[in-house]
Order: structure tokens, then sequence, then C-alpha cells
């Protein structure tokens, strides 16, 4: 059986052993702040070799360290917004460019999990790894014919080195975070614990195994999205079999070019696949950085092909947080900012005892100006970076469980901004959220449209509408093509059970003061004509099977 986090068994462990934990404590520090002075010293150089040296140092330092330093360097990797570009250069080889371990060692670990040397289970199998990460590496392989496979084995003696390297990073944090100038929402303590657990679920290959066929499920009918097979008898705990994955990895624009693939059309795919776990399948990739995405041939529409490996990062989000989170989205757009404030309320941002109406102005101030006048524009490290501010001088905090959906998000977003710098992950984000409103396919997502569609009054909100459609019309580069099925979801759901309120209110609007108003109306059948091409929506619509008018208003 798998062991799994427990810091407070591996602390007590670690106590009795100081033969282990003094020595390396010692190393950690004297890494750690030999490369800080480097840093201090040397970082605001303008000589690019000197750059070049102190990268390859960082590179170093990690990788010495070993898995659970090298894990930071990955997330680093990802955000070209954060680290510079040649030191970028370097932190991408953490990602899947290691030092390997001993073949040797590697062979004798199948043997032992798969109960027979490789040269038996494998037509063919390498003398060397194609690729080595922080917690395995991986083989390329012929398993039967001609049907290649990649192999993944575990580095050895992985649970003892998690297990007292977390508790050494714990206990370092614990001391020194009070006097370091950070305010990050929670405890250190409770960041390294989610850290902690994350790592030991990810170095359990069964269970990453189960992960794999889960997420394959999920996008078994997105012709965009591929996920390799895992191969369940030639897999365990410790080595895991998948199939071959040939693609380019989404590191370098050039690249992609030279293989003559769309970068825009492979981050819209990484993005709306992103959101889309979040926000409607509610379990998600939490680790996508470039060495776990390939880039394939072929497109469909405006989308790229992505092959997601490496299952061993997942995690989940509550249908209510999912809501929230969507409800955040639309609110944030339309700068509702008493209702964004709720929002961050009810999804654990902000205390259930806190008042709200101190909070709304702050929230205008400081998300109302970075949002600006173009929806497009704004981008999710906007957000955490005013959020940042706001958490010294404001009581937001960030929930524990929000810790992977954040690291998931940013890793998205920078490996987004790797490809193409100008990329505003909203605008594909809002997008995706408005196509998902018009369609409302749940009783709370038809609450969240009533409420942008119509005013308090219950007129309707024409200026809020129009945003909605503008931006599904660009999203859609005003292609009829790309309109008519949100045309038709919209039409699909006023004529359908689920959309009597929808239907109730728009009556509700014909009467104002007992007198018959058709203003609204003919202002909205107005608007509607200019995004939407009537006829083509007809004869659409009279291919497929009709929709009854339900009479329940």
């Amino acid at each position: 059986m798998a062991i799994r986090y427990d810091a407070n068994r591996d602390l007590v462990w670690l106590l009795y052993k100081p033969w282990i934990w003094i020595p390396r404590t010692i190393q950690i520090l004297a890494s750690l702040l030999t490369l800080a002075i480097r840093i201090l010293i040397q970082g605001n150089s303008t000589d690019e070799e000197v750059h070049k040296k102190l990268s390859k140092r960082l590179l170093k330092t990690l990788t010495n360290l070993g898995p659970c330093f090298i894990k930071v360097g990955q997330a680093l990797s990802t955000r070209p917004d954060l680290v510079r570009r040649d030191w970028l250069e370097e932190l991408t080889n953490l990602q899947d460019n290691l030092p390997p371990f001993d073949h040797h060692e590697a062979l004798k670990i199948i043997q032992n999990e798969l109960g027979a040397p490789a040269r038996q289970i494998f037509d063919e199998f390498p003398e060397s790894p194609i690729a080595s990460a922080s917690l395995g590496q991986v083989y390329k392989a012929r398993l039967q014919g001609n049907y290649w496979v990649a192999v993944k084995i575990q580095r050895p003696n992985l649970t003892y080195i998690l297990r007292r390297d977390l508790v050494i990073i714990k206990t370092l944090c614990t001391i020194s975070g009070p006097i370091l100038p950070l305010n990050l929402g929670f405890k250190i303590g409770d960041i390294i614990d989610e850290f902690g657990r994350i790592l030991f679920e990810e170095i359990d290959y069964a269970l990453e195994a189960n992960n794999a066929e889960k997420f394959a499920n999920l996008f078994s009918k997105n012709p965009t999205i591929i996920v390799p097979k895992v191969e369940r008898h030639v897999s365990t705990k410790k080595v895991i079999t998948t199939s071959w994955i040939h693609g380019v990895k989404l590191r370098d624009r050039n690249e992609l070019k030279k293989h003559s693939l769309d970068a825009s059309a492979l981050i819209r795919t990484g993005v709306t696949s992103g959101i889309q776990q979040l926000l409607e399948f509610g379990y998600f990739h939490a680790d996508p950085h470039p060495g776990n995405m390939f880039a394939l041939d072929g497109k469909t529409g405006d989308l790229g092909h992505l092959a997601y490996v490496d299952f061993g990062m997942m995690d989940s989000i509550s249908e209510k947080d999912r809501i929230t989170l969507t409800k955040a989205i639309v609110h944030l757009i339309n700068k509702q900012f008493n209702l964004l404030a709720l929002d961050f309320q009810k999804l654990g941002f902000l205390s259930e005892s806190q008042e709200l109406k101190p909070i709304v102005p702050v929230l205008e101030e400081v998300l109302g100006g970075a949002l600006g006048e173009e929806v497009f524009e704004f981008n999710f490290k906007s957000i955490t970076d005013k959020f940042s501010e706001l958490m010294f001088d404001y009581p937001f905090r960030v929930p524990a469980r929000f810790a992977l959906i954040i690291r998931a998000v940013v890793s998205q977003e920078g490996l987004a901004l790797r490809l193409n710098p100008d990329f505003k992950i909203v605008s594909v984000a809002y997008p995706y959220v408005a196509k998902r409103l018009l369609s409302a396919e749940t009783k709370d997502m038809l609450e969240l449209l009533l409420d942008v569609i119509f005013k308090a009054d219950g007129s309707l909100d024409l200026e809020r509408i129009e945003s909605l459609l503008n931006i599904i019309s660009k999203d859609s580069e005003g292609s009829q093509e790309k309109l008519l099925p949100v045309a038709e979801a919209g039409i699909k759901l006023l004529f359908s059970s689920n959309g009597y309120k929808l239907r109730r209110n728009l009556l509700l609007t014909l009467v104002k003061d007992e007198k018959l108003n058709t203003e609204d109306i003919k202002n909205l059948i107005k608007l509607l004509s200019k995004k939407f091409s009537i006829s083509d929506i007809a004869k659409s619509m009279l291919k497929k099977p009709k929709y009854k008018l339900r009479t329940a208003i």
C-alpha cells in the first residue's frame, strides 16, 4: 500500500534521526544562502554572460537539492512574466532534462515491479531514457509489433527523500515566515502540507493510471485533446506504461513554426480545455507545464490538437465552487463589485463575518482599474498582482483548497505567454463563460443568465446583453457559421422546460405601469438581428428536430 503524506508522523520520524536531518538542513541552508547572495550581488548586472552563469547556478542548485526544489523550479519555468527569459531557458531543463539515475537500477525496478526482466516484457527496450524528470525517468520502448510506449520508472528511495525534505522545508519556512515580507493569505505551513500531499499522490503510479483514464473519459468526445492509453498489464505503483505520443513540446514558438503548427490555435485549445476542466468538469490537470503538453498535427476549426501527459498532479473542485467562480468572472467583467465581494466571501477569500460594504469600493478601485475599458486586455497575472497588494491592507485570504487551482491557472497562462507574450487569458475565458451562459444547461447557469440580462426592476439590460453578444461575436470573429451554435443554444433554451423563467421574465417586460410596452423587446430584436443572420438560423433549425414550446411560465 502506498504511503500517504502525514506531516506530524514524518516530523516525529525525523526528529529521532539527527544524523540525517542536521547535515541535510546545513546543506539546504548553505546552498540557498549562497545562491541568494550571488543573485543579490549580480542580479542587476547588464552583462548577459553574468546572467547566463547565474541561470546555470540556479539550475544546478535546484537540481542538486532534489525533487522538492526541482518542483518549485518547474513552477517558475512557466512564468516568463516573473523570471528573466535567459533564466527561463535554463529552468525548462527541470521539466524533463535532469540527470538520469542509473540504468541498471531502472532495470531492477522493472523486474521487481513487473516480475520479469525488461527484455522479456518488451520487444525492444533502450539502454538509456529519453527524458528524466524530478520523480522518474521515461523510456521509449516497443511493446509488441510496431506499438511504441512510454515507460516511466520512479526514482529510487523517493518516499524517504520526500519525507525527509518536506519536514525540513516546512520547519525552515515556519521559522523564517514571520520575518519574511510575505502575506500569502494562508499559513506557510499549509502551503507545504498541500505541496506534500500532492507530491505523495504523484509518486503513486497506480493512482496516476486512474487519473489518466478518468481524464481521457472526460475528453473522449473532444477531438482536440489526446490522452495516452494506459497499459495496465505493464503498470504498477512504481512503473507506468502508456502509449507513445508523437508530438512537439510547447516550449518555443519557432519550434512549432518549424513543424507547421499554429501556436495561437494551440494556445486556444490549452486555455479552453483548462477552463473546461475547472468550470465544467471540476477535475483538472494541476501541472500543465511545457514538458507535460505536446502539440500534435491537425486542427479542428480554430483549435489546435494537444496531448496531455503525466497525470500525477490532479485535483478536484466542488460544483458549488465552480458555479461561484463562474459568477465571479461574470460579475468582474460586468463590474458588479458588490456581487463580486459576495462571491469572494462564498469562496472563502473573505471570512463569513466580514462586513462587505467597505470592501466593495476597494475592489472597484483595484480590480476595476486593472480591468480598464477593454475586457480582453485583462489577464490573470493582473488579478494575482492586485490581490497581492490587497492582502497586505485588507482581510483577503486565499483558501488552501485554491492553492492548486491558482497554480494550474498561473501555469497555463505562463505557458501561453511563453508562446505569445501578448496573450490575455480572459480573451478566451470569458467568451467560453458567455457561451455557457447562453446555453444555460444548469439551473445555476440560468439564474446567472437572468441576472445578466435583466435589471433589478425586471427590464432588459440591453447594454449588458450587447456586451455579452459583442464578446461572443469577437471570439467567433464575426463568422455566422461559428455563431450559429450559440444562437441555436439560446433558442433551444427559450423553448425548453428549463427556460420557463426566461420566457416569464420576457413577457413581464412587455408590461410597465399596467400598460403594454414593446420598446425593450423591439430593441432586443434589433440588437440580435445585428449579430445573427435570422435566415441562416432558420435554415439550420429546419434541418434539426423542432423545439416544442413549453406552456409553463
